[in-house]
């Protein structure tokens, strides 16, 4: 009797857990009402073959350019609606009312930037074949919402929501999320304001180093800069904490006569924080107006990066000043109005409702002035730093009407040549961006879109007085007088975040270019002729020698080593070739060497502020190793110098022990890799206990925060300082020679839904640097017979 009891119950778990999985594989795309492979939607005009190759990713191959569209929203839907979900919800502050007061503060700080309602009003002021495309792709994501017969996506059964049809406005909201993420320099304005009320703006000026006179410049050479503009900071503004690295990216193009091809080659990859899935979408179209193969973004009807048959195009960030925080003056005794240099005058003011789940909505009051929303009525906090007469307001490029970025990519799309890329970009607002161009005739170019402030007085480098308007923005850079190059005489473009023009320009773009490390070692490899072919160009994209530690470790390693440990790791680093590569002792003990030592050099200074400031700042630490030696003193003992040689001494020290306590005695056993992994984390899924071990993704990984290969680390997280969670999601060498034969590379995989193979299939090719081929012939070779979108009767 027991036996039998014992059989039941097993074969009732068994049973169970059968139609568990049955039910979850419902979440695939394969639950479809298909007959002989062929889909109705009403939505297209013509019959849409849709193929998937052994990468999974999409071929679409439509009779009309509407169709394509309608297509790319429906594969879209298909592999990556959750992801699409998330981002309109995150951008139109509504993430509170699936996710709970968790999302809050994110709510918050959309609806105060009002990002929907710019989408909205943007649709409006589209022309009439952008609009059409954002129309039919909208259409091709609802026929999938309308007809999917299974789970949607397992985060909407996890959450029991119906989602929204998909708008127009929807697919607008990435662009203004990338120009938040992207022109954040705000931040730093706010952070040396605050750093400037601790310790004075003389030494703020020392701790952000001018971009070196002989590093490169990809237009002009470079000069010197002088650190100004912190004179007459008010004593009580604000800082805020800078966050996780900054998007960064690298791209560069060969002319014919430096390509062994005999046409040009152009290189990009663009960096951004790690999520699984990555940001990124690969994608094949083809039809009578568009010819398109490279990355997409679920919830977007256009290639942002890629090729047609005639052009190729890549994308790096400027690291342009787009946006300045301006403190106004509330009239006494009136909460209702501030002061302009005509006087007083309203806030503008919005009363938004945020509904959250399982609780009551929250009102949210929200203030905006002539330059732009109140953000300091987000942090309470904030009062005890500013009095109850001032508040900040934020004006940013991505704030403003009149944007029609869509449909700079609508037309970058159809591009045929210099002329057209031109055109095309002209109409992008933001955030600035640096594109790269070359052509099946072998030109090559390089010119910065977007909006650029035009300032009077001032450069953006703190919060400045709102009501006197001496620093207010005069307008927008005209395009025509942004920075270009076309056809460069010595062949060759590189960019990689470092400066693009001298100081002299007749614009000022900013002052927060990266450090001139990555570009500096491309132009080394491009010098070799093992670099003259496209899979020269993948060698270079893989390269993980930091010439940050090239820089720094002959000042570093002028160390008086006491202990034996000291001198072995001196000897190691010494010999060590400077390669970040994840089986080496040598990268862990320079990165942990250098942390500790940036927080010698200025936690004293900076007290509780350090966190925010922490960094591996490689340019601050040359500065005060060779000729500002100053900051080695700690501030906190007065009766005692120390010296540089101290310090040293000390943060290796320091490094050495949190090394032996975190990975054993035994430095030979110390590998890069076993700090420096590569995290992937699923954004809802991977908060849950048990199943984040399935759907978080990690590999151990090679590189540094300044390789061409980048593996970025947020350096102030104390509990995993070396982890890689920002760089290369995708990767591209364009062959314009034979646009068939360009390669490409996805961090993660196409597919969002964790049970489908494609969901961490590229994962160990992307970390170890294979890329492979997009092609019809690859498609038609295929397992996947495709289907058919027909339209219906």
């Amino acid at each position: 009797m027991i036996k039998r009891i014992m059989i039941v119950v097993i074969l009732v778990v068994v049973s169970a857990m059968a139609g568990g999985a049955a039910w979850l594989a419902t979440s695939l795309p394969l639950m479809l009402p298909f007959v002989d492979n062929k889909l109705a939607a009403p939505g297209v005009e013509k019959p849409v073959k849709i193929r998937r190759d052994e990468n999974g990713v999409a071929h679409i191959v439509a009779e009309t350019d509407s169709d394509a569209y309608f297509a790319l929203g429906y594969v879209h839907a298909q592999d990556r609606f959750w992801q699409m979900e998330m981002m309109r919800r995150f951008g139109a502050g509504r993430l509170a009312e699936i996710l709970g007061g968790a999302a809050l503060p994110s709510d918050k700080w959309m609806r105060t930037l009002g990002l929907y309602e710019l989408a909205e009003r943007q649709v409006k002021d589209l022309p009439a074949p952008v609009h059409g495309a954002l129309e039919a792709y909208a259409k091709g994501v609802n026929h999938w919402l309308d007809t999917d017969l299974g789970i949607r996506t397992l985060e909407l059964a996890l959450l029991r929501y119906q989602p929204e049809s998909w708008k127009p406005a929807d697919s607008l909201l990435w662009g203004k999320i990338m120009a938040l993420r992207l022109g954040g320099n705000w931040r730093g304005e706010a952070l040396r304001a605050q750093i400037a009320k601790r310790i004075g703006p003389e030494k703020v000026a020392e701790l952000w180093p001018a971009y070196p006179a002989d590093a490169p410049v990809t237009i002009a050479a470079v000069e010197t800069t002088v650190f100004a503009g912190l004179q007459n900071l008010p004593a009580w503004l604000f800082g805020m904490p800078m966050g996780s690295p900054q998007g960064a990216s690298n791209v560069w193009v060969l002319a014919p006569d430096k390509s062994d091809t005999g046409n040009a080659l152009l290189a990009n990859d663009p960096h951004l924080g790690f999520t699984a899935p990555v940001l990124w979408y690969l994608a094949r179209i083809d039809s009578p107006g568009l010819k398109l193969t490279g990355a997409t973004v679920p919830g977007v009807p256009f290639h942002i990066l890629g090729h047609n048959d005639r052009i190729a195009w890549g994308i790096t960030s400027t690291q342009s000043d787009i946006a300045d925080l301006f403190v106004e003056k509330t009239v006494d005794g009136d909460g209702g109005a501030y002061l302009t240099p005509d006087g007083p005058t309203p806030f503008i003011v919005r009363d938004e409702v945020i509904k959250i789940k399982d609780a009551a909505s929250v009102p949210l009051p929200v203030r905006k002035t002539r330059h732009g929303p109140i953000i300091s009525d987000l942090r309470p906090g904030i009062k005890a730093v500013i009095d109850d007469d001032h508040t900040v307001a934020l004006a940013a490029t991505y704030l403003q009407p009149g944007d029609i970025s869509a449909a700079a990519f609508y037309e970058l799309n159809r591009a045929e040549n210099w002329i057209d890329f031109n055109r095309a970009l002209a109409k992008f607002q933001g955030p600035q961006q640096n594109f790269a161009y070359a052509d099946t005739d072998g030109n090559l170019g390089f010119l910065t879109a977007g909006a650029l402030p035009q300032r009077g007085q001032g450069e953006g480098y703190v919060p400045t007085a709102g009501w006197t308007g001496d620093t207010d923005w005069l307008g927008i850079v005209p395009f025509a007088e942004l920075p270009k190059l076309y056809k460069p005489t010595d062949g060759i473009i590189v960019n990689a975040n470092n400066r693009i023009v001298a100081p002299d320009f007749r614009h000022f773009l900013g002052y927060d270019w990266a450090a001139p490390y990555r570009a500096q070692r491309i132009q080394e490899m491009l010098g070799d002729d093992e670099s003259r072919s496209a899979i020269g160009q993948e060698r270079i994209q893989r390269d993980v020698r930091s010439t940050l530690a090239r820089d720094l470790l002959p000042l570093m390693l002028e160390v008086q080593a006491e202990t034996v440990e000291e001198k072995k790791a001196v000897a190691l680093l010494g010999k060590w070739n400077g390669v970040m590569a994840r089986g080496k002792s040598e990268p862990l003990i320079f990165m942990s060497w250098l942390l500790e030592l940036n927080r010698a050099l200025y936690a004293d200074d900076l007290g509780e502020l350090t966190s925010s400031f922490l960094g591996g700042r490689a340019l601050l630490v040359r500065s005060i190793l060779t000729r500002r030696q100053h900051w080695c003193d700690d501030v906190r003992t007065e009766d005692a110098e120390e010296a540089c040689a101290e310090i040293l001494a000390k943060s290796l020290n320091n490094a050495l022990k949190r090394l032996s306590s975190k990975f054993g005695k035994d430095m030979s056993d110390w590998r890069w890799g076993a700090a420096h992994r590569a995290r992937f984390p699923n954004p809802v899924l991977g908060q849950i206990p048990l199943i984040d071990r399935l759907v978080n993704l990690e590999i151990e990984s090679d590189g540094g925060n300044a390789t061409v290969n980048r593996g970025a680390m947020r350096l102030n997280n104390q509990a995993a300082p070396f982890s890689h969670v920002h760089g290369a999601g995708y990767r591209a060498v364009y062959d314009l020679k034979d646009l068939k034969k360009s390669r490409y590379a996805l961090a993660t995989g196409q597919s969002g839904n964790p049970l489908s193979r494609h969901y961490r299939d590229q994962l160990e090719s992307w970390r170890d640097g294979r890329m492979f081929r997009i092609s019809s012939s690859r498609a038609r070779s295929s397992d996947d017979e495709g289907f058919t979108l027909e339209p219906a009767n």
